[in-house]
């Protein structure tokens, strides 16, 4: 009898054995199965700052690869004309009119903005300066379903105690509180979350093998991968030999004798022949190549989700003052099309590829269009200002729908105080300092030189109700009155900018473009910003 009941036993413990084996692999085989997601941002990325958008001076193959590869959306935004708005918009699924951050982290306000000696005629308000700790971000859902996360790059979302490992990343290689590259993009870099590589390593690529070493090491698990490169923000640096390289296509393309031309308060630069910033274009275009190539090599390319997007328009004017969004007007900053619209590209294996979508999107799309491709459930009490584009990435069509934008503040490259409303081929900016509204049809005039409103006065009163309308339930915050203001110190300002500063910065850029070009420092330190 007590051998009978050992057999028994013993049967038993190796049918539970099995059964746990089996329920194990089963699981393990379901975790696998779930779609692996890379995100990869640019910043300060220009419509036009790759070849596939029409660029016919940069050279960026492996970018292109993933917009002909997926769907590329014409009509794709950022959800502000600067960095950190648009980057908590993402990880939250929020207009930055609802979650507070209207411009970048560190940006005076109020009576420090008119202490920097500008002499506009607004006071920029106060912004909130760091993402919620109240919101379920974008890698908490994902995390939620059993995803591993990792952030590598540009944060810029607060300070310590803000970082990506207090919002859903498992793992943080590089962000911290600033938005630039602190030592450029050549080791020595300074940085407390990414420890400086060998003297001249580059930081773009660094990023990008951080990013393979996480993919190569999760490679059996569902993972979420955000790539947000420090690039192509200022310092712009190069190479020697990328700079050559793009100095000689200028020149045979052909070198305008001025590049700029004088906006409201900057000059914004007309053509695309900065071969510094042409370098670092496609030094960044090479980072992504080389994740690419790793996803293939791993194996995963064919069960990875790649979406591809900026944070804000090229920069035109301001900081680097390194390229021209055009046929868009204007550039980061600036509350026209080249300040707002992005490369946006998502590749699905299998699903879309190689079609082009002109339904408008935007940078709060990104979050449930992830959840809803990983078969997670949807959270529209978080991502309340974003819809799943996954119908758009079928062939089928959305509901239209109307896109704000709300930056109440000036910046550094010479945007103004604005907020803008686009519903179908219409476009309407409210501008703080005069109440003034302007109204441009998108399908007609992508420049934006043609301003309706006077034509229109219906169409601008049912844009501009909906807009406040809208903006009030986000409880956005405007600017006020600057009692300091006089219309002769702002002519007086705007004066030196033409007398000085143009003339400067035509100076530099023929200096940049000629054959005995060396700004020193072991070749690099060519350009610093403050943002």
């Amino acid at each position: 009898m007590k051998n009978n009941q050992k057999i028994m036993s013993n049967k038993i413990s190796y049918l539970l054995l099995i059964t746990i084996t089996l329920f194990s692999c089963g699981q393990k085989k379901q975790e696998v199965s779930k779609p692996n997601v890379l995100f990869i941002l640019v910043d300060d990325y220009g419509y036009t700052d790759c070849s596939v958008m029409g660029s016919k001076y940069y050279e960026t193959p492996n970018i292109d690869r993933i917009a002909n590869e997926g769907m590329l959306f014409t009509d794709g935004y950022a959800t502000c004309q600067v960095c950190s708005p648009s980057r908590a918009s993402i990880l939250s699924g929020k207009f930055p009119a609802r979650h507070g951050i209207t411009d970048w982290i560190g940006a005076k306000t109020g009576e420090d903005w008119s202490n920097t000696g500008r002499a506009t005629k607004l006071l920029p308000p106060e912004y909130v300066h760091h993402l919620e700790h109240s919101y379920t971000t974008l890698p908490e859902a994902l995390k939620e379903a059993g995803y591993k996360t990792f952030f590598a790059g540009k944060w810029h979302l607060g300070e310590k105690g803000s970082w990506p490992e207090d919002h859903g990343f498992d793992i943080n290689k590089g962000g911290w509180d600033v938005g630039s590259p602190i030592g450029g993009y050549y080791a020595p870099w300074e940085n407390p979350n990414l420890p400086s590589g060998p003297d001249g390593e580059n930081l773009t690529m660094r990023l990008a093998k951080e990013t393979v070493d996480f993919m190569q090491a999760n490679k059996d698990t569902a993972f979420f991968a955000y790539l947000s490169f420090y690039a192509v923000h200022g310092p712009i640096q190069t190479t020697q030999e990328k700079w050559a390289k793009y100095r000689d296509k200028a020149e045979t393309m052909g070198i305008a004798e001025t590049g700029f031309e004088m906006g409201h308060f900057l000059p914004i630069r007309q053509h695309q022949d900065n071969p510094v910033y042409a370098g670092l274009v496609e030094s960044t275009d090479d980072a992504v190549g080389y994740v690419l190539d790793a996803l293939d090599k791993l194996g995963l390319a064919e069960n990875t989700i790649i979406c591809f997007t900026g944070d804000n328009g090229g920069v035109a004017a301001g900081d680097a003052f390194a390229t021209s969004n055009k046929p868009l007007r204007g550039g980061k900053g600036y509350q026209y099309e080249g300040g707002i619209r992005e490369p946006f590209f998502i590749k699905v294996p299998k699903l879309g590829n190689g079609q082009t979508c002109n339904t408008p999107v935007t940078g709060t799309d990104f979050y449930p269009t992830i959840l809803d491709l990983c078969g997670a459930d949807l959270k529209p009490e978080e991502h309340t200002d974003g819809v799943s584009l996954v119908p758009l990435l079928k062939g089928e069509t959305l509901a239209e729908r109307p896109l704000i934008w709300h930056y109440p503040h000036y910046g550094n490259q010479g945007g103004q105080p604005s907020s803008i409303i686009r519903l179908a081929d219409w476009k309407l900016i409210h501008y703080y300092e005069d109440g003034r509204e302007a109204l441009y049809n998108l399908k007609t005039d992508l420049s934006e030189t043609n301003d309706l409103a006077a034509e229109n006065p219906e169409k601008v009163k049912q844009l501009s109700q909906k807009l406040f309308a809208m903006l009030e339930e986000m409880g956005a915050r405007y600017p006020a009155q600057d009692p300091t203001w006089t219309v002769e110190r702002e002519k007086a300002h705007r004066q030196n900018i033409i007398d000085k500063k143009w003339p400067a910065l035509e100076k530099e850029r023929l200096w940049m473009l000629s054959e005995d070009f060396d700004p020193g420092n072991d070749w690099w330190g060519s350009k610093i910003t403050i943002d």
